[in-house]
């Protein structure tokens, strides 16, 4: 009886295996910062399936990055749907510790196998801070593209650069000459990369050990000055004519002489004295 129990036992276990699907997410276990990580997917999970591919920061707390759905498309019944990729880029994220996870909104997640791989755990490496850059970041469409700076123990082994911007990549993967720092080992370098449009530059830097990271560039465009010529109009003012009066001149008359004046005060004062004797 024992062993009949065990024969139903593994042929239930045989038939859940045999009807249950197969899903595997796979991912670099590291990527280096800046370079997109790429992840791939095969499964045979019915075409039409839909599920999201999520991408979180790991620690006490997951924080999401990305997300993005995903579909599986038409394939023959008896093989694997055909394998799929998902890229993340992880440019400007801190190193660390990152999550890449498949999510289920139904529950056609219940009917994996056992053995199905539906989360990575990668990591992203950053070695930026090894870079520093000297030359501005901001540069003038005139004078760029100066990539100035040191690397870190880099001493006078050389770095690999590839310069990409707006059209693409414009300058590598190639090697440039280092100079060392005897103060600190690091590694001085210098390039003058020809650019000929405004816009933002990434410039990648690798070693013999790897890629290190990246520095981004903005390039501006001349600012160029547009005279605007203001025609100038000439106001006249009519003014009315004043007539201006004629001066006549005045004519000064000469004081009275003292001799009539005496003689007539004396007449006046005859003449009163005549009165009062006739009262």
């Amino acid at each position: 009886m024992k062993r009949i129990i065990l024969i139903a036992l593994c042929l239930t276990c045989i038939i859940g295996t045999a009807s249950a699907y197969q899903l595997y997410l796979k991912c670099p276990d590291s990527v280096q910062v800046g370079i997109p990580l790429k992840c791939t997917i095969d499964s045979n999970l019915p075409a039409g399936t839909t599920f999201e591919v999520a991408f979180y920061q790991s620690g006490y707390t997951a924080t999401p990055i990305s997300r993005s759905s995903v579909t599986v498309q038409e394939h023959s019944l008896n093989m694997a749907a055909p394998t799929m990729y998902q890229l993340f880029d992880t440019k400007g994220l801190p190193g660390g510790q990152y999550k890449v996870e498949i999510q289920f909104t139904g529950t056609q997640g219940g009917s994996l196998s056992d053995d199905s791989v539906t989360w990575q755990l990668p990591k992203v490496l950053d070695r930026s801070g090894d870079i520093t850059i000297n030359s501005p970041v901001t540069q003038t469409l005139e004078e760029a593209l100066r990539i100035e700076g040191s690397i870190l123990k880099l001493g006078n082994d050389g770095v690999e650069i590839e310069v990409r911007g707006p059209d693409g990549r414009i300058f590598g993967p190639q090697y440039i000459g280092s100079k060392v720092d005897l103060r600190s080992g690091a590694g001085v370098f210098t390039q003058k990369v020809t650019v000929t449009k405004a816009g933002d530059y990434d410039v990648y830097f690798s070693d013999s050990t790897g890629y290190i990271g990246l520095k981004s560039f903005t390039v501006s465009a001349p600012v160029t000055s547009t005279t605007t010529t203001v025609p100038t109009t000439a106001v006249i003012t009519t003014r009315p004519l004043t007539t201006v009066p004629t001066t006549v001149p005045t004519t000064t008359q000469s004081p009275l002489s003292p001799i009539p004046v005496a003689a007539a005060l004396t007449v006046v004062g005859l003449l009163m004295a005549a009165m009062a004797k006739k009262r």
